[in-house]
């Protein structure tokens, strides 16, 4: 059998991978688009709740997740299989179910951290002589895992990936379980007290974050209030109330805003290196819990699906169904509260449904239907009615072996469908590239024409016209020149505002009718508000700089007097026949010649040049500018053009790791054979 070992190749590959996946967006309203994004989100949750901590700590206990549908039991089977209420059935709040986590109190270290589940906050509650319904601890954690548990005042820790805060009669334990062996310093405070002494600072695990013990207060009564890096949690004996971006719950009550937690119980009586996970129904009517239970049943070592005598051919279950066998996760059905009368009638459809399936082979387990089932959860089923289930979860979780075989057949069943899974996701990358291309295009193209439009019309002297060619005739009867200029500067700025809405509308009109502009479409009409005030500031400085090489050039024509009237000339008199000569065509041939008259034939001939080749580049800014302003809506849909290549380029480096592990098993294995033979011969 092949270990599953800590592979460092294999572990750079799947990072890369993920920060690849991750990456990928999917913002087009495409055909698939909807199923990329949940594929790249279940990707994600496989890879990070499961394969990745799975190859890093393969000596990690076995997981084994228990889901179903509603009122499938989940929660008294756990309950069951623990010896103790645990889990409480139904919903804790009206629209939250917490998921519960029991494992060995030795095995603690391994779930308190963010090693799986990292999106989760971590909440434990410590052992209690009641049954449990004592007073919560309750940790406020973040998204990268900080950790904290509170109760009647002790310890404070520093660990794992983020800050981690204890207290409680149990903390001093609890931090050394959690800690001891991760690296982080511990911070004490004493007993009893308004504020405990003594307390130290610590670091955790990587330097992320750092826990302030001298900041945790400790009240009469278990009520207590520490710094949880960026939220405080209280806990008091009738419930608990989370602050920041924790969300704690009580036995008396519970509020809290944020993000999901985790509940963890340690159970003595749970043998080591196993651990189970009571998850949210998986057809649950709050859609997050949905989302929640399917996150978790990816961070399965084992999925036991839960299901009834009445549901057992629901949809939902057999969707889930269909894709583990997909991804080969190991796998085993409880079917729950089947009446005596029809156990073997209703247990055999269900095989046969499994057969038909192709999951024959997974293991079944029947309970019958007790009074117990009927009890909220808050009933145990007797032993007998759990025994080989538990059985069957002690020995594949004691047993190195089996235990092996179940973790190393998910994680590689999980690796495996990326063959399939990865490509899919790279295809969808290529359309959603694809259609911000063609997006783009019409507008590129619309805006093109709209340059060509701005241009023909600038060479036929449209821009001199109406008032622009009245002043133009008063300028020779002693007209002002600066007149003429505003007329011309507000004649360009009318062309360049009717060539953009133009182009506006061309562009408008092509998304319409495509589907991938469904949700960007609008966002053409922000980009336009405030065209034509944008295009007359710019053709105000092409105005400004028009009138600068004027007065330049009339500074030289003075210099050198090389024009008839040269030493006379004002420079707005040279720039309004230079603007009439560039922007007037055919109709202002006269203002080019009375330049030259002006300045001389030379000194003219290069203003009109060096002003042409100024206007050109004007225009050029300014159209370019409310091209780009209809492109912002593309571009902030963040479809980078390479996430297909990079998201095949991952995936083959992946495969290549994989197979060179592969080689390298059995190359052991084969040694390994040949020792045996050897050894065999000689004796």
């Amino acid at each position: 059998m092949a270990t599953l070992d800590v592979r460092p190749r294999l572990l750079d590959a799947l990072s890369v991978l993920r920060d690849r996946v991750d990456a990928a967006r999917f913002p087009l309203p495409l055909r698939g688009a909807a199923r990329a994004r949940r594929n790249r989100a279940e990707l994600l949750a496989q890879l990070d709740d499961y394969v990745i901590p799975r190859l890093r700590s393969p000596q990690a206990p076995l997981l084994a997740v228990i889901g179903g549908s509603t009122g499938a039991g989940k929660s008294t089977l756990v309950n069951s299989l623990v010896g103790r209420r645990v889990s409480e059935a139904g919903v804790l709040r009206p629209t939250t179910r917490t998921p519960v986590l029991v494992c060995h109190p030795d095995d603690l270290r391994w779930f308190a951290g963010p090693r799986v589940l990292p999106q989760l906050a971590r909440m434990w509650v410590p052992e209690q002589d009641d049954g449990g319904e004592g007073e919560y601890a309750a940790g406020a954690g973040l998204g990268r895992g900080e950790f904290g548990v509170r109760g009647g005042g002790g310890v404070a820790a520093g660990g794992g990936r983020g800050s981690s805060g204890v207290q409680g009669a149990q903390g001093r334990r609890m931090a050394e379980e959690l800690h001891g062996g991760e690296g982080g310093r511990s911070g004490r405070e004493g007993r009893g007290g308004p504020r405990g002494a003594g307390g130290e600072r610590g670091r955790g695990v990587g330097g992320e974050a750092e826990e302030v013990s001298e900041a945790s207060e400790v009240y009469g009564g278990g009520e207590a209030e520490g710094a949880f890096g960026a939220g405080y949690g209280y806990a008091g004996g009738g419930g608990a109330v989370g602050g920041g971006f924790g969300a704690h719950e009580g036995a008396g009550g519970a509020a809290g805003s944020g993000m999901f937690t985790v509940r963890i119980e340690t159970e003595p009586a749970l043998p080591s290196g196993l651990a189970l996970l009571d998850a949210p129904d998986i057809d649950s009517l709050v859609a997050r819990n949905r989302e929640l239970a399917a996150e978790l049943i990816c961070a399965a070592d084992v999925w036991v699906l839960v299901t009834t005598a009445a549901r057992y051919a629901d949809a939902v279950p057999w969707h889930l169904l269909r894709t583990a066998k997909e991804y080969d996760v190991t796998l085993v059905t409880v079917l729950d509260r089947v009446p005596h009368q029809i156990a073997t009638d209703i247990s055999g459809r269900y095989a046969e449904l499994l057969q038909r399936a192709g999951l024959g082979h997974v293991p079944r387990f029947t309970i019958p239907e007790l009074p117990e089932s009927a009890g909220g959860g808050r009933g145990l089923l007797p032993a007998t009615a759990v025994a080989a289930l538990r059985d069957w979860l002690e020995r594949h979780a004691q047993d190195p072996v089996a235990r092996t075989a179940a973790a190393e057949r998910t994680a590689t069943g999980v690796i495996a469908s990326l063959r399939s899974r990865l490509p899919a996701l790279a295809g969808a990358a290529a359309a959603q590239h694809a259609a911000a291309l063609r997006l783009a295009g019409r507008v590129e193209e619309a805006y093109e024409r709209a340059a060509e439009r701005v241009r023909q019309e600038v060479a036929a002297g449209e821009v001199l016209s109406g008032d622009a060619r009245a002043h133009w005739r008063d300028h020779g009867l002693d007209g002002r020149s600066d007149e003429l200029l505003d007329a011309l500067t507000h004649g360009l700025t009318s062309l360049l505002t009717c060539a953009v809405e133009e182009a506006d509308e061309r562009s408008a009109d092509a998304w319409r009718r495509d589907p991938a502009a469904a949700e960007v479409a609008l966002t053409t009409a922000e980009g336009a508000a405030g065209a034509g005030e944008r295009l007359g500031v710019i053709v105000r400085r092409w105005r400004r700089c028009l009138e600068e090489l004027a007065e330049e050039e009339t500074r030289e024509a003075r210099a050198g007097q090389a024009g008839e009237r040269a030493g006379s000339v004002e420079p707005e008199e040279s720039a309004a026949l230079l603007a009439t000569a560039l922007l007037g065509g055919r109709r202002a041939r006269t203002a080019g010649e009375n330049l030259a008259d002006l300045l001389g034939a030379q000194s003219a001939l290069r203003l009109c040049e060096r002003g042409s080749r100024l206007l050109a580049t004007y225009l050029e800014r300014a159209l370019h500018g409310e091209r780009e302003r209809r492109l912002a809506p593309l571009d902030q849909l963040t479809v980078p053009p390479d996430q297909q290549a990079e998201l095949i380029a991952a995936l083959s480096v992946l495969q290549r790791e994989k197979q060179r592990e592969q080689r390298k098993e059995e190359e052991t294995a084969m040694a390994r054979e040949m020792a045996m033979g050897k050894e065999g011969v000689s004796g």
